[in-house]
């Protein structure tokens, strides 16, 4: 992206690039990949936002904790995909990365918006598996889970 900005002669949008990088210290090539799942899940191809990170891994680029909240909130908000949502949570969290509260929230809404008492159940005992992870999650995300996500 950097050496294509240059070519067209845009100079100061290259320089204004190399900056941002070198300011957040952000890989290029992860914030690509997170771009890409960003836009698949925007167009509402919650599949094609997995596929996206599938090959972003195989690839050999490591998401950074943003690129797993985009995905893990994508995929938490599509029922089909819900299940992998759980998956990517605890694997982001093995990875010695914190979910922020959103992301935590997105799973355990999910998790209470099924109204399936055995569902519930499930996500009791994922909070308690987020809990000895180190995980501190929020309250208000708690109370949807252990109470029941009723509208």
């Amino acid at each position: 992206m950097y050496t294509a900005l240059i070519v067209d002669g845009n100079l100061d949008k290259a320089a204004e690039f190399h900056n941002e990088i070198k300011e957040t210290r952000i890989d290029p090539m992860v914030l690509i990949h997170t771009s890409v799942i960003k836009a698949y899940l925007k167009f509402g191809k919650t599949k094609g936002a997995l596929e996206a990170y599938l090959a972003m891994l195989a690839a050999g680029v490591a998401p950074n904790s943003y690129t797993y909240t985009v995905l893990i909130k994508g995929l938490a908000a599509d029922p089909n995909f819900f299940g992998d949502a759980k998956k990517y949570l605890l694997e982001m969290m093995d990875k010695g990365k914190r979910p922020n509260v959103a992301t935590f929230t997105a799973v355990i809404e999910g998790f209470a918006k099924q109204e399936d008492k055995a569902v519930e159940e499930e996500g009791k005992a994922f909070v308690w598996v987020m809990m000895d992870k180190g995980f501190v999650p929020n309250a208000k995300a708690i109370m949807n889970v252990l109470k029941g996500y009723r509208k």
